[in-house]
């Protein structure tokens, strides 16, 4: 008994990392300096796209069109303004038509076509007065943009009596992921000295403020340059650098946090400095450890999901949250063996401090102890208040999210000054049938032109349809084109996808367009949901049983998280979807939410409450083995780590926050988005819900049936520090209450 209960050492590792620390950081510098070369220009390298499901119907569909019917997938739009002429007045018309000479010369261009052309009211405003010229440019995304910057001068501006603009998908794509990458620039330009300031104010010391920046700089170049090499390989999306950023300075000042921290206890205490490192990364260290698997379980679960949008961000994810975690268990402990007492030098707080103890560990203990305490001491005295009231605060904080609505990002993700959005307002606004926004049917096998035509008056039929064009036949393909009633991917539009599919016809049919394309998304989404949804729970009860010990808290921990995340859904559809604050926060609300947002949203902001769960829970499972009183560990848990927990979230909100001031709606939303779940989760359930829920529960709380205790006995992680001498009283009594249920 006395054995299996004891943690096992990890006294090789402390020698490991701190045998030749000047070498260890030498060596890692070389390793940031190579992956600052292998990291640059990865941000061209990724793509805008990744949404749609690579083996749906309408995926398969659009790859047949692009190959067989080049003009049937425009993606580039001339918006050409005739100002206060009409668009066929002799000299509009003799200018619109050089223009689309030019554009057919065009290197990568194929399929232009025109109102000029073909004389379709779809092309043609209502008021007479636009037009629009359309073609394709061919490539892969990369071509396609250096296609765009290249003609694009050419043609936007004065072209002799008309004003031309330049729209479509592919500028939407290219002007977002360049909007991105200026965005990222400035986030980082405002995150990096501002958390710098708030880490110097939890500190103090200005050299321990440091180390937690430099850990994730040297965690976002690691990543950088994983993801440049993943584009060798795979498509990976250019959103995914916002994520790396956010999590690399927020996991690794997370993780250096709880390890200097602690470090600076174990000195205040009067430990050498090399004895210091070891007790810290045998209780601290642990929990880091811990603390990054189950983020990088939760993002993880996104690689279950076929979109690459999806799947890069488990790349990116998991990619910064390891990186973090080594580097906070490998070079950090180095620099604290190098830096000992001098981890408290330039105290910067010192200059505003008279009175105080000048032990920096003291200082900033003493007072933010005490706070704790009451506030733990409130909160367990009034525990089922606290317990309710929370819940019922946050429950009604999600009730937004029952009215979300799911759509595909388009150019309103821009802003609206943006050249390619003000396009597409023109269109949406003024012209027909939502030209550019229609379906596309791809009609495959031997047909004759009455069974083209019998089909055509079947699908115009439909009570969604506004026109039906084509077919245009080559070979043994067709295609049609058909335009639905209102917005191009609103509800109806999504109807008629279905009923387009259900039409019989003589031959096979496969529906595409952006109302189809979402369709087979939320599809694929709602196919994968489940699996993912069961892997991150399965494997989080299992880690933090391996924590704990215990049947009950894993449960806790997986309900409390999800419920700390329910003010999160449910600003993003008052916001974001609903437009409130829209002027505010300056964005176009779309009037739905990008499928694969709320995804995203869970698997990041899920990760990082089970990243301070861990880091509460497990100093309260320390006291409780030290002890065997529940209630005092509970007090004493939050007591060490509130504060810690609540600046570590303060500063990853800023981190995601510095994000959220992006010009592209989908990075608004995940920035601010997950601000607000990290916040709620550290000041609302870390602080009042969770020792809310622990002593309603009582010494229940860490009963587990005996082959289960057995089991954590031999295989489980605790901070419990190894003792050599026999069980404590405390650990033997907590035996008896276990083994009596």
């Amino acid at each position: 008994m006395t054995e299996v209960n004891r943690p096992p050492r990890i006294g090789g590792w402390t020698r490991f990392v701190t045998a030749r620390p000047r070498l260890s950081l030498l060596v890692a510098l070389v390793i940031t300096a190579l992956a600052v070369l292998a990291g640059s220009g990865v941000a061209d390298r990724l793509g805008s796209g990744g949404w749609e499901d690579p083996d749906a119907e309408s995926t398969y569909a659009t790859k047949a069109l692009e190959r067989e019917f080049p003009a049937s997938q425009p993606n580039l739009l001339l918006l050409v303004d005739a100002g206060s002429a009409s668009v066929d007045d002799p000299a509009v018309t003799a200018e619109a038509r050089r223009l689309i000479a030019r554009l057919a010369d065009e290197k990568g261009v194929v399929g232009v076509g025109s109102y000029w052309q073909a004389k379709s009211p779809a092309l043609r405003a209502e008021d007479g007065h636009e037009a629009l010229i359309a073609a394709r440019i061919t490539g892969e995304e990369k071509q396609m943009g250096e296609t765009l910057d290249r003609i694009a001068p050419e043609f936007r501006g004065a072209q002799g009596p008309v004003e031309v603009s330049v729209g479509g998908p592919v500028a939407v794509r290219h002007e977002m992921q360049t909007t991105i990458q200026e965005d990222l620039l400035r986030a980082e330009m405002i995150a990096l000295p501002v958390t710098l300031v708030l880490l110097v104010m939890v500190f103090g010391s200005a050299v321990a403020a440091l180390l937690p920046l430099g850990i994730g700089i040297v965690a976002i170049l690691g990543t950088n340059a994983v993801l440049r090499g993943l584009t060798e390989f795979t498509d990976v999306s250019v959103f995914a650098m916002n994520l790396t950023t956010a999590l690399g300075l927020g996991l690794a000042i997370d993780y250096a946090l709880f390890i200097v921290r602690r470090f600076r206890e174990e000195l205040a205490t009067g430990a050498e400095p090399l004895a210091a490192v070891g007790t810290t990364l045998r209780t601290a260290g642990r929990t880091v450890l811990f603390s990054a698997l189950t983020v990088a379980v939760s993002l993880a679960a996104m690689l279950l999901f076929p979109q690459y949008f999806l799947r890069s961000f488990a790349y990116a994810g998991i990619a910064v949250v390891l990186l973090a975690a080594a580097a906070a268990l490998i070079l950090l402990p180095a620099a604290l063996v190098l830096l000992g007492h001098r981890v408290n030098s330039l105290d910067l707080r010192r200059l505003f401090r008279r009175g105080r103890p000048k032990d920096p560990a003291e200082a900033s203990g003493a007072t933010e102890g005490r706070a704790w305490t009451r506030t733990a001491n409130l909160v367990m005295r009034r525990a089922p208040f606290f317990a309710l009231g929370t819940t019922a605060v946050l429950v009604l904080l999600g009730l937004p999210f029952l009215g979300v609505k799911f759509g595909t990002a388009d150019d309103r993700q821009l802003p609206s000054s943006a050249e390619s959005h003000v396009v597409q307002q023109h269109i949406r606004d003024g012209f027909p049938g939502s030209p550019g926004g229609g379906l596309e049917v791809l009609a495959e096998g031997r047909a004759t032109q009455a069974q083209y035509a019998d089909y055509k008056e079947r699908i115009a039929a439909l009570p969604e349809v506004v026109r039906v064009e084509g077919p245009l036949v080559k070979g043994e393909s067709a295609y049609f084109t058909v335009l639905p009633k209102g917005e191009a991917v609103d509800g109806p539009a999504q109807h008629l996808v279905d009923e387009l599919r259900a039409t019989k016809a003589p031959f096979d049919t496969k529906v595409t367009g952006a109302a189809a394309v979402l369709v087979d998304s939320k599809d694929a989404i709602a196919e994968r949901l489940p699996l993912a949804a069961a892997f991150i729970v399965i494997v989080t009860l299992l880690l933090v049983f391996l924590l704990t010990g215990s049947v009950l808290i894993p449960i806790q921990a997986v309900v409390l998280n999800a419920l700390s995340l329910t003010a999160m859904f449910g600003a993003v559809v008052w916001v974001f979807q609903d437009g409130h604050l829209s002027g505010l926060l300056g964005f176009t609300s779309p009037g739905s939410i990008e499928t694969t947002l709320p995804v995203l949203m869970f698997c990041v902001a899920f990760g990082l409450s089970m990243d301070y769960g861990v880091f509460l829970l497990s100093r309260i499972k320390e006291e409780y083995d030290a002890t065997g009183d529940h209630d005092k560990a509970v007090r004493h848990g939050l007591q060490r780590t509130g504060g810690l927990i609540t600046a570590a979230a303060v500063i990853l909100a800023v981190v995601m926050v510095a994000i959220g001031t992006s010009r592209v709606t989908n990075t608004k939303m995940l920035g601010l988005g997950i601000a607000l779940a990290v916040l709620m989760d550290a000041m609302i359930v870390r602080s009042l819900l969770v020792p809310a829920v622990m002593r309603l529960t009582g010494r229940a709380t860490w009963w587990a049936p005996g082959p289960l205790r057995r089991f954590h006995n031999r295989f489980g992680l605790s901070e419990e520090e190894p003792k050599p001498d026999a069980t404590p009283e405390p650990a033997r009594e907590r035996d008896k209450v276990s083994a009596h249920g």
